[in-house]
Formats: C-alpha cells, structure tokens, sequence
C-alpha cells in the first residue's frame, strides 16, 4: 500500500512530503523494491534528522515478526519492524536484556542495526554489531542475501550504521545478555566541575554501565558541574523483599504521561534552561546516592514522557552529538565553553565515553561523546558549523544518526573509512536505489 503524507523524524525537523510504502511480506517488498527507482527504509521515524527522509520512503512497522528465541542460550532473530520494547516484553522475563541499548526503547530493530546504535556500555561492550550474528538483506536488484562477519563481510561493515544506503535489512538475529533481574544497581554522583567529572569516568570505567548529565550553561567556579550516574544490573541478592515479591525478573510497569502540543518557542530561553539545569543538580542532595530501581528509569527516562519532541515547539529541534578522542579533551571543554558563552544551553546534555572503533563506519571512535538539543533558529546552522570546525580540528565527528545540517565536507573528512563505505555502496547499490535526503545532502550518493 502507498500513501502521500508529510513525515519527519524525531527532531521534527526536517518535514517533507512523501510516498509511504508499507509492506508485510518478503514478495510484497521484492515486487516494490524491483519496480522503484529511488527509496529509504524507515522504521518509526526516531532517528532525529533526515537520515530516513526520501521522496519514497519504505515502512518498516508491519513487518514486525518475532522469528526465533532461543531461551536457554539468548539468541534472538525477528523480522527489521520489530521495536525494542517488543523485544524487551519477550526476552526479560526470562532472564535476557539487550547487549546494547539507545536511550530510547521505541526504535525498530533495523534502525538499531542502520544506526549501530551505542549505549552506556560502549566502553565495555562496544556498537550493537558486536552482537550480531548474522542479518538477511534485500539488494536493489531485489535478492535476498545473508551476510555476516565471516560472509559477505563487506556488506555486513557497511550495513551496521550504513544508514539504510546497502539494501533493505529485513531479519537480524543478534546474541542476548544474560540477567538475574530486571533491577539496576545505580549509583548518582554530584560532580562539582568538568575536570572532577572525565577524572571519575576513568575511576569508573570498569562500571559496565555509565553516562553524565551536564549543566552546560555553568560558567567560571563549577564550569561543568554534572550528575554521572553509573550502573549494572542487579543480582538476586541485593534486591530487597518487596522487590522480590513482585517477581526478580518482572517488566516495570507502563507509565507514561503525553506532551500534548508543541510549546511556544518564547518557552525554551536562557532562563528556563538555567533554572531546569539548577534544579537537576541540585535535586541530588547528596554526594553519593545508591539505589536498586528498574530498567526503564536508568536505560529510557524520556520515554516515560510520550512526544516529548513537542517541547522544543513547531519549528523542531536538532541533537548535536559528536565524539573527540581522549587525548583531545580539550576540544570538549572549547565546544562546552562557546556553548555556555553562546547561551544557547541545552535541557539535555549528556557525556559518555566510548571504547575503541571496531567496524567500518560505525560513529564511536575511542574518546568522550556529547549529545545536546538545540531548538531550531535563526543563526544555529552557522553556529553548529563553527562546532564542527573545532570537532574536526580535534579528530572527531558527528553522529550520522542525529545530524539534519552537517556538510558533506564535514562527514567525508570525520569518517576515515568513507571512502571505503561508498565503494561497497557503489557495489552492492550500484544505481543509488537506495539513498535518503541525507544521503544525497553528505555526497554519500548521486543526488
């Protein structure tokens, strides 16, 4: 079935109009796929920019079968519409999690693998492919093919964060992490300033688990100041009665409340920026707080708030995440400070590290990753340029998942091996069947 409607993604920017294809069988994708020109796969749209925008996009969201789960070893295969909080409901009451998980659980499978999305867990457990088996994919020509790290190596690299641009992902089947509970061990730290901050994720880092919000408005004493928050999953054992009274491996309850319209833009200003960031902070009374409390709050939770995008208003909003190496933390403090002079403060900035690259053209790189949320307007495009002159400066990139605005110049220097991914492109998608607005946008693929 194909309709015309106006999509965006996430960030609510940008909003175009397309033809939107569904389908829920392989002949049903083979028979459009073989008869189409040009298209993108799309799954719920929460990938935040225009990494899923084409003129015809192909939904996912039907095609959403979970196909084998082996219980006693954790391997999971479903089809690419299949969401993370499907998953989840199936595989935690049996003892299984996520070997890598976003911040958010609404995200179909196959955005997981087109984004190889990272967690909080990069540094220990690396990118989501680390954990795949193998994945079955549709190639312009309308072929099904099986690819893995063993077979058809190179279009397994270029499909884990290849942004949908080798082929359709239609199954993947991926190996499970092992759990006695469905608890997070958390501990919170107030942190008094930057510098206290990158020494205690390096105190830290053999927590599985870790991520720091950032007050990024905070000049001179407490420059920095942050809450980090670290965690694992919880053992039997130091769950108390209560906990073990509802079940050790029970699904959180579903709450959530919706954002109901898109806030005026006079909203989101530096006032209420700086007096949500002093609250967040100061919230935390102590030092150090140790809690046992369910996955959700610790791994999604914005997804306790449903379209919580609304809030930064009509025009949508852009998150900003880039990743400098280690040995360049000053490029981190240079891109905190112009952001703290230029005012433009973000309620969501979060720091996380990252452990070494380990495939194609996957984002983490070895090195400290930021991502903030800046509300559309005049004069950011041309401010976030001047950010990515300093990631460049000081050997990082930015995140192809997040960006709507990045120049093609910006990605082709930040990617080493962007030369190496648009040949396997080129191979495997050789008419450019499959490309994006942004695809086209970055150079990626023949506008």
């Amino acid at each position: 079935m194909q309709m015309k409607k106006k999509i965006a993604n996430w960030g609510n920017y940008p909003v175009m109009e397309t033809n939107e294809v569904e389908f829920r069988s392989i002949n049903e994708l083979k028979q459009f796929v073989s008869s189409s020109t040009s298209a993108i796969a799309r799954g719920n749209g929460r990938c935040y920019g225009d990494a899923s925008l084409s003129d015809v996009t192909i939904s996912t969201l039907k095609f959403d079968k979970i196909l084998f789960f082996d219980k006693a070893n954790g391997i999971f295969e479903c089809q690419s519409g299949v969401t993370l909080d499907q998953i989840l409901d199936v595989i935690v009451p049996e003892g299984w999690f996520l070997p890598v998980t976003p911040g958010t659980k609404f995200v179909t499978i196959g955005g997981v693998v087109a984004s190889d999305v990272h967690g909080k867990n990069h540094h220990v457990d690396g990118a989501f492919s680390r954990h795949v088996i193998e994945l079955s994919l549709m190639l312009s020509n309308g072929e099904i093919v099986i690819c893995n790290k063993n077979k058809r190596a190179d279009l397994f690299e270029a499909t884990c964060g290849g942004m949908g641009l080798t082929g359709i992902i239609v199954s993947v089947e991926f190996q499970l992490k092992k759990i006695e509970t469905s608890y997070i061990n958390e501990k919170k730290i107030k942190v008094d300033d930057l510098e206290e901050l990158l020494e205690l994720f390096e105190a830290n880092k053999h927590y599985t688990y870790s991520v720091a919000w950032i007050d990024c408005l905070k000049k001179g004493k407490g420059f920095g100041r942050s809450v980090l928050m670290l965690g694992e999953h919880a053992k039997l054992n130091e769950l108390n009665d209560a906990q073990k009274a509802k079940g050790a491996l029970a699904l959180p309850k579903k709450k959530s409340i919706n954002f109901p319209i898109n806030l005026p833009s006079f909203v989101l200003n530096n006032f209420t920026v700086k007096l949500f960031n002093f609250l967040f902070y100061h919230k935390n009374f102590k030092k150090e707080k140790h809690s046992i409390i369910p996955y959700e709050p610790f791994f999604y939770p914005l997804d306790a708030i449903l379209h919580w995008n609304r809030g930064y208003g009509k025009k949508g909003f852009v998150q900003y995440q880039f990743v400098i190496p280690f040995e360049n933390k000053e490029g981190l403090i240079t891109i905190l400070k112009k952001i703290s002079d230029k005012g433009w403060g973000s309620f969501l900035a979060v720091l996380k590290t990252f452990g070494e690259q380990t495939d194609l053209i996957s984002f983490p790189i070895a090195g400290y990753t930021l991502a903030l949320d800046f509300p559309v307007r005049n004069g950011l495009f041309n401010f976030l340029d001047e950010l990515d002159e300093i990631v460049l400066q000081y050997g990082g990139r930015i995140y192809l998942s997040k960006d709507a605005r990045m120049k093609a110049n910006t990605f082709w220097k930040g990617y080493s091996n962007s030369k190496k991914f648009t040949s396997v492109i080129e191979k495997y998608n050789p008419q450019t069947k499959f490309q994006s607005v942004q695809s086209s946008r970055l150079s990626i693929t023949a506008q």
